[in-house]
């Protein structure tokens, strides 16, 4: 079976935190994808608690951005399965296949794949960014309020 390039950039951009992207390429025994799911769980849970217990849980936001970190990275692989060339994705992936079969074909849905997961991606890693170090921060202050007080 071919594994087309379109399915798999949107698989990885859409269920790529669940694995789906690596077991669609890799079959059902990658370890990598059994691995994704658990930063994604543990994001998922930070939401949680910020929920339950306010953004000044501590545990919420070293949680969150595993979440936001783990969507990013798969928005990246999402790019790059998008812009692969179709000889080397058909190298890769299709090793049984000609250079140019159409699987490993860029079409629009690529590219719509490739630019959602630019603008989402983008905005999931620099949020998680600045959400980590703004937490950061305030925990340092108050750490230091203690301290002189």
């Amino acid at each position: 079976m071919l594994k087309n390039k379109t399915l798999a950039a949107w698989l990885a951009f859409l269920a790529g935190p669940l694995g789906l992207h690596r077991f669609y390429l890799h079959g059902f025994y990658d370890p990598i994808g059994w691995l994704l799911p658990i930063p994604t769980a543990l994001g998922l849970y930070g939401i949680e608690r910020a929920l339950a217990y306010g953004l000044d849980d501590s545990w919420s936001w070293v949680l969150i951005p595993l979440l936001g970190f783990t969507m990013a990275g798969c928005a990246l692989n999402a790019i790059v399965y998008g812009l692969m060339t179709p000889e080397k994705w058909n190298a890769r992936h299709n090793p049984q296949a000609p250079a140019d079969a159409p699987a490993g074909g860029t079409g629009w849905l690529t590219i719509g794949a490739v630019a959602c997961a630019l603008l989402v991606g983008t905005t999931v890693l620099m949020s998680s960014i600045a959400f980590s170090f703004q937490r950061y921060f305030e925990y340092q202050i108050e750490e230091a309020r203690k301290i002189s007080q």
